[in-house]
Order: structure tokens, then sequence, then C-alpha cells
């Protein structure tokens, strides 16, 4: 899941270079006489790909597939980081052209055209670790999750599972991964040029690389730069100290400080020091980390202690803590309400805007009052020239689909028997429409709504498929539907990053199926790491994996319907599920600067329903910091935000790593540091 991303209140600043021919000649000589008198021309894309930018890609991508791990398998809110990926594609090329020339080696000159190359194939090759399911659907599939479900739950059949192994999660990802990059292909003039969509996220991540390669940028730039090492080292070392005091057992280290006392520590509140959950809530709305806290209190503050309380009368005493019969259940269940709530509320409305957006065009369309170059400004107009002289042939898209899809119908059914391939092919058959309503929604309010998708083709697989294999199959297919409906919104992110920086439309598609090759061999080897050095899936561990038990279980009352719940969970569920909907009512019909901006976000809340509120702190201690630094500077927090939240993830996703090595070499930390009550201490 990723959180909502950051609204963003900036206009684009289209660049004004003069355009150059695709067949274009130009040395790095010509072009860097050019750029110092201002007159920098396009190469031609085969030139935007260049190699240090790929091995560029391929080191950024390794660096947040492991940090999206670590945030998926620990609460599976992800922010969005593509605006964190440009700033580091634009250091790291920065600092490697800035050796080389002190070395005295003439390199290419580095354009706003490679900055965008990198940054898209560095998405792209991370992305697999969410897209992938490894928090969530495909790490539903594992042993542990099946006995988490309970192995005498309904529908949660014997066998029902598969371990972990590199082979069958490349074959899968490598089967699935591509189909979505050609599905919409064909439809990139009509929602980036003729509907003109805003798409936030790419617009911000253009603003960033535009500012970052023009004059005016450079020192602001260089701040950037310095404050994102400066952070980065320090969350760094902050790792490596933590590491000393953390010991064997998983109540030992800072990240078990009991900050607001015992008893509060019994319930999750405590801060843990994470330097990633800061940074995340630096880049994450404010709105968004306030949810989390509300959702926090409202579940281990009040309504698990009550619940805890009725041990025995509303479910059974002595079963295992961990049986979704017991506490675990409710908090699985009510995660799972709110989550549904919110995710079907936005999806109508998404799908209702959708087509009230696309009426009304048409009928401009119809009274030929939509705008036409006559009312473009000069920039628009270069820019939407560029994104249409290197034309996309539409028959490589269809027939490219159609093969993709073939292997995919023909290599899954192989992989897992339990979804057949009647299935699979009508999922890839509606999915190009699924795709379509899942871009233009993004295009309209950033949220790609993709994992909304595959919920919906969970449910209906596991349905449809029936008690034996339903688990399975429901699975499977949402991994299919999730794949090609969040790449299409991805991809057309990615395209208008493209026409904003007057990059070429042909090369972004290259450097995503190059980033999505990078993302299917290191998703999977990363997440082996993690699952053979830590304790993934121990609910009372740092690396839970809620989802993964919360798409199971979805799995699991598709199948059996709500005689899968504990007791009075139903009547629990109905009203957290109509507590979800109302929130959305009143923030999107109220006034918004009064009430609308404060109402929660419901997917946000249902996180710590079932991870715990420590995670929370950290996130409204990341939201703290970017409150009191705009209101000392605000003009300064702006600018330097993004660079020390960056610094900040990236700094202690980079200590993971050699933790992690560690960890496979039996090598233990020397110190636990742990808090005890003092009559325990006496």
């Amino acid at each position: 899941m990723a959180a909502e991303p950051k609204n963003v209140s900036a206009e684009p600043q289209p660049p004004t270079d003069d355009l150059a021919r695709d067949g274009s000649t130009e040395s790095p000589e010509q072009c860097a006489g050019e750029e110092q008198a201002g007159a920098r021309r396009i190469v031609p894309w085969r030139k935007q790909v260049t190699i240090r930018g790929l091995v560029a890609s391929l080191v950024i991508g390794f660096l947040y597939s492991v940090i999206t791990l670590k945030l998926g398998l620990t609460t599976g809110l992800i922010p969005n980081l593509n605006v964190s990926v440009a700033l580091l594609a634009f250091v790291t090329i920065k600092t490697w052209t800035g050796l080389l020339h002190k070395a005295g080696i003439v390199s290419t000159p580095f354009t706003r055209q490679e900055n965008t190359v990198v940054q898209t194939c560095a998405v792209a090759c991370y992305s697999m670790t969410f897209g992938g399911g490894f928090g969530s659907y495909t790490l539903g599939l594992n042993k542990r999750t099946y006995e988490q479900a309970g192995v005498d739950t309904p529908g949660n059949v014997p066998g029902s599972y598969k371990e972990p192994a590199f082979g069958w999660m490349f074959g899968f990802l490598f089967a699935t991964a591509f189909v979505g990059l050609l599905a919409l292909v064909p439809l990139r003039k009509a929602l980036i040029i003729d509907y003109n969509l805003p798409y936030p996220t790419g617009t911000a991540t253009a603003v960033l690389i535009n500012g970052f390669h023009s004059d005016r940028g450079n020192d602001a730039a260089k701040k950037q730069v310095m404050g994102f090492v400066k952070y980065s080292g320090l969350s760094f070392l902050w790792g490596f100290f933590q590491w000393f005091f953390s010991g064997q057992a998983s109540s030992c280290g800072f990240s078990q400080f009991p900050t607001f006392g015992l008893e509060a520590f019994k319930q999750s509140f405590f801060f843990d020091f994470s330097m990633t959950y800061v940074g995340a809530g630096m880049i994450c709305p404010h709105i968004v980390n306030l949810s989390l806290l509300v959702g926090a209190v409202l579940s281990w503050g009040l309504m698990w202690p009550l619940i805890s309380g009725l041990k025995g009368d509303w479910y059974p005493a002595g079963i295992p803590s961990g049986s979704m019969k017991s506490l675990n259940g409710y908090k699985v269940f009510v995660s799972i309400a709110l989550i549904l709530g919110d995710g079907l509320y936005n999806f109508l409305k998404i799908l209702v805007c959708t087509c009230r957006n696309l009426h009304d065009r048409r009928n401009q369309k119809t009274s030929k009052t939509y705008p036409d170059d006559q009312t473009q400004s000069q920039d628009e107009q270069k820019q939407n020239e560029l994104f249409m002289r290197e034309r996309i042939p539409m028959w490589v898209a269809l027939v490219g689909y159609a093969a993709l899809s073939a292997i995919s119908i023909i290599v899954v059914p192989l992989m897992f028997p339990e979804l057949k391939w009647y299935y699979a092919t009508v999922a890839y058959l509606i999915a190009p429409a699924l795709g379509f309503c899942n871009a233009y929604g993004t295009g309209l309010t950033d949220m790609n709504m993709g994992y909304n998708y595959g919920k919906v083709a969970l449910f209906v697989l596991a349905a449809l498929s029936g008690r034996d294999s339903g688990v399975v199959a429901g699975l499977v297919g949402c991994g299919l539907i999730k794949a090609v409906a969040a790449t299409c919104g991805d991809l057309m992110q990615d395209f208008k990053t493209a026409q904003l920086t007057l990059t070429s439309p042909r090369s972004m598609l290259y450097s995503q199926v190059i980033g999505t090759m990078m993302g299917c061999v290191l998703a999977p080897g990363a997440f082996l790491v993690f699952y053979n050095a830590f304790d993934v899936g121990n609910p009372s561990g740092e690396y839970k994996a809620p989802y993964a038990l919360i798409y199971r279980n979805m799995a699991i009352v598709a199948v059996e319907g709500f005689g899968a719940l504990p007791g009075h969970c139903l009547q629990l569920c109905c009203g957290f599920f109509a507590f979800a909907v109302v929130l959305n009512l009143v923030k999107d019909f109220a006034p918004r600067k009064v009430v609308g901006k404060w109402v929660p976000v419901p997917m946000a809340m249902a996180v710590p329903f079932l991870v715990g509120a420590s995670f929370a702190i950290d996130m409204c201690v990341g939201s703290l910091i970017v409150f009191a630094w705009r209101k000392v500077h605000k003009s300064k927090a702006s600018m330097m935000v993004p660079a020390v939240a960056s610094g900040l993830i990236c700094g202690e996703g980079m200590w993971l790593l050699p933790s992690a090595l560690l960890a496979l070499a039996k090598v233990s930390p020397p110190i636990c540091m742990t808090f005890l009550a003092n009559k325990k201490a006496a």
C-alpha cells in the first residue's frame, strides 16, 4: 500500500531549451558549449539512455528495494518516493561526473533528460518489491501466514501454501510485470495531451529535475545535495550505533525504548528511534500521520484493551493469542473492514469522476471549445511536439500485449494449478480497461488504486474457485490484475514527467522495461535476504508483515463468507466499514478549510490497528519537525525537507543491508539494552 502522496501546489516550470531533430548528431563538446551559452539542444533518445545512468539506476533501485521492503514488511505503509529518487539520481550522477572531472577525464554533460531516465528506471526497479506482493499477496502464500490464519479455519485448506524461493518468484514476476507496460501506450496522447491530466507526482518530479538543471537552481541543488549527504551519513551512523545495543532478543535496543512509560509501552505507544519512519513522516502529508495516530489511539488505546477484558465471553480463553478466533482475529478483520470501506468509496468516486470528466471533455470536443494549439503557450507546444514526435506504433503495443499476456496465461497456471487458465485469460482481457480507469484516476487524484483493483480480483476469483483452491487462486489472481493496473498508473506518471522535462517517451519506455528487468532479479533476491536474516511474519517482532495476513484472510472470507469471523466481529466490521464511508463523505462534502482537511484518512487509520502504535509516533515526529521548521523558516524548509527526509530514509536503508548480512553470518550484537519496572529491577 502506498500512502496518499503529497499534494502539489507549485506549477511546473518547463525548460526553455531549443528542440533538436531526432536525427541530430552533436558531440559532447558542442553540447557543453551550447549549455554554457544557454541554448542546449535535446539529444536523441538513444543518448538519453546511458551506461552510467543504468549503473546508477541499478544502485539506486537496489537501495530503494531494501527501503521499501523494510517499510512493506513492518507496516505496509509506503510513501511516494519518486521525488526522493530523482534527488538521489542527481546526487549520484553529479558525484560521478565530479570525480571524473577532478581526475582530468572529460565526461558527457549530465542533462535533465538523463536525470529523468535514471529516476524512471530506478522507480521501475524498486516498484517490483511492493508491486510483486512481497509484503502482501505473495507473502500471504507462505506457510507461516497459512498457520497464522488458522490451520483449522474453513477455507484455509491444508497444503494451500508455497514457501518463498527465488526461482518461482522470479518466474512469476517476469511473467506478469511487463504486461502492463504496453497496455496503455497507444493512449498516452489522450491522457497526457488531449485530457491534460495533472499527474501531481509526475509534475512534482519534473519541477524538481528542471530546477536542478537550470542556472537559477544551482545554489538550491548544492544545498539539497549537502543536506542529503549530511543526514544520510548521520542516519547510517545512528543505525550502526543502535545495532550494538540490540542483543539477540526482540525486547533489546533503542527500538524498544519505553518513551512514555512501561504501561504505555505494553500497548505499543513508544518512540522507537527509526529514522526511516521519521523521514517518511516528513514526506507524507500531515493528515496521513495524524490519521495513523488517531487509529493507534482508537485501537491500542481503547478497543483492544476493552476486548481483551472480554476474553472467555466474546472469544474462548484457552486458544492461542495468534489464532484468528482470538483477539488477533478482531485486529485483522476490523483492519480489513476499514481498508475495504475506504477503498470501495474511493474506487467508486474515481470511476464517477472519470466518467464525468470524460463526458465533459467529449462535450467540449463536440462543441469545439476544447483547447487547441492556438490557446497553448509556446512552452506547452514545444513539450507536446517532442512528446509526440517519436511515435510508438499501435500494432507493436497490441501485438506485444497479446504475446506477453499469452506467456503469462501459460506460465502462471503451471506454477499455480489452483488458478485456471480461463480465469487468467478473462483477467487479461479486462485488464486494459481497468488500467485505463486507474491511469485516468491517478492523473486526476494522484491516487494509484491498483491495489484496490487487485482486491476486487482477489474476492471474485477466490469465490469462483471454491473452497479447495480459492485462497491460492485469489491471491495469485490479485497479483495479475494489480500488476497491470498499477503499472499503467505509474507509467503515465512517468510520461507526464517526460513531457515536462522534454524527455523522449521512447527512452522512458525502454528505461521502464530495463528497470522492470532489474527489479525482477533484485526484488526477490533482496526479499530472501530479509526472509532468511530476520523473523519475518512474527506478530511480536519487528517485521510483522501485516498485509500478508490481511490479504490471506480476505481470500478466506471470500471463500467461506462471514463464518470465518470470530464472535461479534461481524458487527464491528460493519460498523467500521460504514465509519470509513462516512469519513470519506465528510471529507468530500464538508467545508474543506473548516472541517474537510482535518478528517482522518481511513486507509491510514487501519494500519496501526494491526501493527501497533510505535511507527505512528515516529511518523508524527517527522510531521512535527516539518511543522516547526516551516514556522521558523518556511522557504528553507520547503527547499530542504525532501533532501533531509530522503537522507534519513536512505541512510538507515544503507545500514539494513550490512545488518542483514551480519544476521546471516550469525554475528550477534554484543549488548542487550532493556528496561524493567522498578520493582523487578530491585
